[in-house]
């Protein structure tokens, strides 16, 4: 599977300019509320019509604005699972998956439908409708219903969003599987990072309608990019940067200059370190600190801490770790150069 993207969409004061290409993973959108995730799928699908731009899967071209080609959603192979499942309600769920294989020639059908239904752990519930289905029961008919119809690309829109939480987690376990048996490609749209790194192979921050370069799951997590990226797979310490003529990098609202073993593009404009990076032991990288705040979790504690600077830290540790430091007043924060990632916008 081969999906290239690369198309622009304005709405109102939003504009959408999204640049990705995807092969046979599990590509996650990831970005905020209102940034575009799901705009991008809908001009995937056909149902949203870019302004300008290309798309093209398996070598079929679905969108052209130059040459004038949009097909419609029914020919373009691509199964779409909507946030609320949009199972027919009137249907049972042999009807709703039968439903979903009105393309494939008559004599495949049947034989299509009673392999889905086995596939996705539905028999016997064939003649319930919608209604009298769990969540992840009706998720599953939901995805056998587009699976049934061979399409060459499957999206996910934010799939998890109408389960109750004591739901989501077997209905996550139920995917993570059916994922890892999928033929075809998969976006899967959503702005939790957890979902994205238990769930994804691959992923494309969105950061206020501008897609960032796709990257693995493991690196957006280790090294992000940008300072959006940053934020959104949860880093909460962030600093403007100017770098300095020896690579190292001057934090402005920290008042601290640090060392980094990572690649410093010549566009650096911040610093980002994650909250559980910091130690009160090292060789380098010191932050003096000022403790403000204890926050006390079940199983954690947050330090708030006012750096010499005009900005704040949080540092995040054990709650056993906090309790062998008997509440200093002030602290040296070190942070390893490695842990010190250079963002740029």
């Amino acid at each position: 599977m081969a999906l290239i993207v690369d198309i622009e969409k304005t709405l109102g004061d939003f504009h959408l300019k999204v640049n990705f290409t995807a092969e046979r993973e599990v590509m996650a959108l990831l970005g905020a509320s209102g940034c575009g995730k799901s705009m991008t799928l809908g001009c995937i699908a056909g149902i949203v019509r870019p302004d300008k731009g290309h798309i093209e899967l398996n070598g079929r071209v679905l969108f052209d604005s130059e040459k004038k080609i949009d097909l419609p959603p029914q020919k373009r192979k691509v199964g779409y699972l909507f946030q609320q499942y949009a199972l027919f309600p009137h249907m049972t769920v042999e009807q709703n998956i039968r439903a979903g294989a009105h393309a494939r020639p008559k004599n495949e059908r049947e034989q299509a439908v009673r392999e889905v239904l086995h596939a996705f752990r539905l028999e016997g519930l064939e003649n319930n409708r919608p209604s009298q289905l769990s969540g992840g029961q009706q998720q599953r008919c939901a995805l056998a219903r587009i699976l049934v119809g061979q399409p060459e690309l499957v999206l996910l829109d934010e799939p998890f969003s109408a389960l109750d939480a004591y739901l989501k987690w077997q209905v996550e376990l139920e995917l993570s599987d059916i994922l890892k048996n999928l033929s075809c490609g998969t976006l899967f749209v959503t702005h939790n990072r957890d979902e994205v790194y238990r769930l994804c192979d691959t992923v494309c921050v969105l950061n206020k309608g501008k897609s960032d370069p796709k990257e693995t799951v493991k690196n957006l997590f280790r090294a992000p990019a940008t300072m959006g990226a940053a934020l959104i797979s949860g880093c909460k310490n962030v600093s403007a940067a100017e770098v300095k003529q020896d690579g190292t990098l001057f934090c402005k609202d920290w008042n601290v200059t640090l060392k980094t073993a990572l690649h410093v593009p010549k566009d650096t404009a911040y610093v980002g370190i994650r909250a559980h990076y910091f130690t009160t032991d090292g060789a380098e990288n010191a932050i003096p600190c000022t403790v403000e705040r204890v926050v006390e979790n079940p199983f954690s504690t947050v330090v708030m801490l006012q750096t010499t600077g005009a900005g704040r830290l949080r540092w995040e540790l054990d709650k056993a770790v906090w309790e062998t430091l008997s509440g200093p007043e002030k602290l040296t924060l070190y942070v390893r150069p490695e842990d010190v990632m250079p963002l740029t916008e």
